[in-house]
């Protein structure tokens, strides 16, 4: 995967530094890789990512236009902290199936497969882009912008936050969220006839009713306001439908 930059987190405090920052338990690299954010202090998406566990030292595997952003953050946030960053030449690969000797488990959902970042070879045909809408998995850049809150975009089922772990980075906005007796936008899968660029406004009459991104055959990823979708959409030249 040319598209991701691996960083390694090393040092007496890379645990605790990171538990302080980003949305999900970092305990957790016990069982296998972990999903998290980071996000702002308004609790806005700024980047969402993979832990890998290695060794004393911890992996952070992001898509490659977001890295350098994380990085100058993750380095303001280390101030003293007894912490290096440092961005290695690992390669990712993924695959479906039956995990290889030293892979490990996609932990947003088992039709994601595995990931590796030691030599293992990867799947090189398989259409990501169709297993990611049919399983309801955001991209970072294309689902996930800067505008994105993450309980909208599925974090929850995901499992790429956790209400237990302690303080992070605009966690008061995402509490106050969780809290909500329902999300009145976010992400759904869209049943699609015909095609239309990634961002295209969904329209429900003359209503904006969202944004359609990813498409796969008759499948695609939108993000929309819930009151408003129906049935019948339209995005430019295609049809729309949206079942709760």
């Amino acid at each position: 995967m040319s598209d991701r930059t691996v960083f390694r987190i090393s040092g007496a405090e890379a645990q605790e530094f990171l538990q302080g920052l980003v949305t999900n338990d970092v305990a957790n690299l016990s069982e296998g890789l972990v999903y998290a954010a980071m996000l702002t202090p308004q609790g806005k998406y700024r980047a969402d990512f993979l832990l890998v566990p290695d060794g004393e030292n911890i992996l952070l595997d992001v898509a490659a236009p977001l890295a350098a952003d994380l990085k100058k953050a993750l380095t303001m946030y280390k101030l003293r902290s007894k912490v290096e960053i440092e961005e290695t030449d690992l390669a990712v690969t993924r695959g479906l199936g039956d995990a290889p000797d030293g892979a490990f488990a996609d932990p947003r959902d088992p039709a994601l497969g595995w990931r590796g970042y030691d030599g293992q070879p990867g799947d090189a045909d398989v259409d990501w882009d169709a297993v990611r809408v049919a399983a309801l998995v955001p991209e970072s850049g294309i689902e996930l912008t800067e505008d994105s809150y993450i309980l909208e975009m599925g974090f929850e089922r995901l499992n790429g936050v956790d209400f237990r772990k302690g303080c992070f980075v605009g966690q008061e906005v995402v509490a106050r969220m969780k809290h909500k007796t329902q999300l009145r936008k976010g992400l759904a899968r869209v049943a699609l006839e015909g095609r239309a660029p990634v961002g295209t406004e969904i329209l429900c009459g003359e209503k904006t009713a969202g944004t359609l991104f990813t498409q796969a055959g008759d499948q695609g990823l939108a993000y929309l306001r819930y009151d408003r979708a129906g049935s019948d959409m339209r995005a430019e030249d295609a049809t729309v439908h949206y079942t709760p």
